[in-house]
């Protein structure tokens, strides 16, 4: 194929202020060698933007040592001291066409960023600011899957306030409510940070503690005996479910260790259950999707227990991981879309919707 004389510049930006730092720096790797591979080498030029753990911007030399050692990295030397947050653009942001925001978490997955690039006037690949918000917040998530009647497993939504006040109080509801084992998460973070499971009561309230050092907003979960599934949703308009995969893992749930330590956990594509069963995870992942106002891609987790023949929601991503071990892409390879098609049809449906809503910011499908 010959060159293109005008690659298209395509900012990925990378890293943020939240837990999942360092899994963003992984994932931008993978996406950054997708845009640079096959057609796509010719068809994108990528900027590199990285954000560090204080939520400052740095230009494309530190990003390229940030993704070269795998590590958060920032100059040396300062010629003064920042203060935290975002304090513009650095140096070639203005000439970005389309923005791919490899962020997961708060400040970046949770419609933060896709805020500043819609008052940029500038198309992004994902959910727009309502999908970002409502898919990154476990509260008003499981609320968005209720008012659409989606199937959950019971669950309870706390403060830590109320936790700070009376934690006995809080306990003993919750062991009403819910019973042992039990599942506690913060809100608004991804990739099992801060989530811990209690089997009694002091687990209860450590692991109650440890949410809330993360989050003001707090998710309690009853523990059920399932099988983990997961299916991926590409689209803006037109929307298509991949094959739907099952997580196996050596280990009592799965935590972040799990998730991201080699051999603690593998992947079945496509997961062994029956095709009515398939069928039901795709079209309800698809319902999940426009329940929470998404957009572009998502990953749609669900519990399975055969034995009842009862599939729940458990959460949905709007910015799932593209880490080497991350099932969001395996999917869509398992469906018919390498990575640099994945990739490639991504930044096409993020311009494509731009230009049909004169760039306005998107209403999702």
């Amino acid at each position: 194929m010959p060159s293109s004389p005008n690659p298209l510049p395509v900012g990925l930006v990378f890293g943020g202020a939240s837990g999942e730092h360092a899994v963003s720096i992984r994932s931008a790797r993978t996406v950054l060698e997708a845009l640079r591979t096959g057609a796509n080498a010719d068809r994108y030029a990528p900027r590199l933007f990285y954000i560090d753990r204080q939520g400052r911007w740095w230009p494309e030399a530190i990003a390229v040592a940030v993704l070269a050692s795998g590590l958060p990295s920032e100059p040396a030397a300062l010629p003064t001291p920042l203060r935290p947050g975002f304090q513009g653009f650095p140096e070639g942001a203005l000439d970005v066409e389309v923005w791919l925001p490899v962020l997961h978490g708060p400040n970046g997955e949770d419609g933060t960023i896709q805020g500043l690039f819609t008052l940029m006037e500038r198309p992004f690949v994902g959910s727009g600011v309502l999908g970002s918000a409502v898919g990154m917040d476990k509260q008003a998530m499981k609320a968005a899957f209720a008012a659409a009647g989606l199937p959950q497993v019971p669950y309870a939504c706390l403060g830590a306030a109320e936790l700070e006040a009376n934690p006995d109080a809080v306990a003993e509801h919750l062991e009403a409510s819910l019973g042992y084992p039990c599942f506690i998460k913060p809100a608004n973070l991804g990739s099992s940070v801060g989530i811990s499971k209690a089997t009694n009561r002091s687990e209860l309230l450590e692991g109650l503690r440890l949410a809330a050092s993360h989050d003001p907003r707090l998710v309690v979960e009853q523990g059920v005996e399932a099988r983990e599934l997961e299916c991926g949703v590409l689209g803006v308009h037109k929307l298509r479910a991949s094959v739907v995969g099952e997580i196996r893992f050596d280990a009592d749930w799965y935590d972040f260790d799990t998730k991201y330590s080699e051999g603690l956990s593998h992947t079945l594509i496509p997961a062994p259950v029956s095709e009515a069963v398939s069928e039901r995870a795709r079209a309800l992942a698809l319902d999940v999707f426009r329940a929470v106002g998404a957009s572009g891609l998502a990953r749609v987790d669900f519990f399975f227990n055969e034995e009842l023949d009862a599939l729940w929601v458990n959460e949905i991503n709007t910015f799932p991981g593209f880490t080497s071990q991350s099932m969001y892409p395996m999917l869509w390879a398992a469906s018919g879309f390498p990575l640099e098609d994945l990739i490639n049809n991504l930044v096409t449906e993020a311009r494509e919707s731009f230009r049909l809503h004169d760039g306005s910011e998107r209403l999702g499908p």
